[in-house]
């Protein structure tokens, strides 16, 4: 008896270290057929233009149905960020630096990274939703049945459609946060208008703007193959489309802040 119990309590501590290493050795396992899956799908992108209906389509769904949240998000965080940064750079006489400092961080950090946040709360998961229903429901089933291939009908244009109209969003967003800031700093915080300006044409680049495009070219493709990817994944139900919708959600923010990390460390590497 003695001997068995000893057994059984190595077994459970052997499983207790080695539950970690297994679901570890998962998690790389599904992202390598992550990995594969879009490898395979990347040959379809040139396709696309064979459906400009649905591409156009789906720009105006992901894109400009997410113009109003974009721009409410845009406004009030040029507006808090003016209000920040005076309430610290007033303690140093250095207001006039305010401008330049806003139009920096906008452009290349907060503009990128929050346009992505809202393109995901409203788009991607509305992505992901879709196509999970469309999955348990055995459209795409039926599609392939047909003869038509779904991952160059569904998803194609999805990603694409993210790839083209996020830069375009967090373009605007700059435009909006940066415009609220010079207005909440002019006309509120009393610094003069034009070392505000002056500060932004003197020191500003367009490279800091187009760095933050490329940030958001970048993230439009990560969370559009995320979100679709989920999607078309699904399985369980309705309960499995629930579940697709909040990991979709979950795993494309995080993604978006891993890759915002790699891509600044890339940039200041080059100096750009």
């Amino acid at each position: 008896m003695p001997l068995k119990w000893g057994f059984t309590m190595m077994e459970r501590f052997f499983g207790f270290i080695g539950r970690p290493f297994l679901q570890l050795f998962g998690t790389f396992e599904r992202f390598g057929v992550f990995i594969l899956f879009q490898m395979r799908l990347i040959r379809l992108y040139p396709k696309v233009i064979k459906r400009p209906v649905s591409l156009l389509t789906q720009i105006e769904i992901i894109g400009i149905g997410c113009v109003g949240v974009v721009t409410l998000t845009g406004v009030f965080t040029g507006m808090v960020e003016a209000i920040q940064l005076y309430s610290g750079f007033h303690q140093f006489g250095i207001e006039g630096f305010i401008g330049y400092t806003i139009f920096l961080s906008i452009s290349k950090e907060l503009g990128p990274v929050f346009a992505s946040l809202m393109l995901i709360s409203r788009s991607v998961s509305a992505m992901a939703a879709e196509l999970g229903t469309m999955k348990v429901s055995e459209q795409i089933d039926a599609i392939d049945i047909l003869g038509v291939d779904s991952k160059e009908y569904l998803l194609v244009p999805r990603i694409i459609a993210t790839l083209i109209s996020l830069p375009l969003l967090v373009i605007w967003f700059d435009f909006v946060a940066i415009a609220s800031a010079y207005f909440i700093s002019t006309g509120a915080l009393g610094i003069n208008s034009v070392v505000y300006q002056e500060t932004i044409m003197r020191l500003g680049h367009i490279h800091d703007i187009m760095s933050g495009v490329i940030k958001a070219a970048v993230f439009g493709w990560i969370v559009s193959m995320i979100g679709s990817y989920i999607g078309y994944h699904t399985t369980g139900g309705a309960r499995g489309v629930g579940q697709s919708t909040i990991t979709a959600v979950v795993y494309s923010a995080v993604a978006i802040f891993v890759a915002n990390y790699f891509i600044s460390s890339l940039f200041l590497y080059l100096n750009w």
